[in-house]
């Protein structure tokens, strides 16, 4: 299973969206600075919404999609509104 995330830090409210096949491990890593993209000097990376696909290639179609900033992004944002620590323009 390939899982398409987005995670929020709960100190500066960043977002950070991935694909992974192992979920709780790749939680762990962003949490323990193992991943360069989200060191941070404190907080944690708090689990927002994921989405899971049975093929790799849809994953990462979705998660190119998400990360280009536009409408596919924008309208994820105002359906999980409500799951965000907090609410993001």
């Amino acid at each position: 299973m390939h899982v398409v995330y987005l995670i929020q830090h709960d100190k500066t409210h960043q977002i950070y969206i991935g694909r992974t096949n192992n979920l709780k491990r790749r939680l762990r890593e962003h949490n323990s600075q193992q991943q360069t993209s989200t060191i941070r000097k404190d907080g944690q990376w708090v689990l927002i919404y994921a989405e899971a696909y049975r093929d790799k290639a849809d994953a990462d179609a979705r998660e190119q999609k998400l990360k280009q900033h536009g409408t596919a992004k924008h309208k994820l944002k105002l359906r999980i509104v409500h799951s965000l620590l907090r609410n993001q323009n």
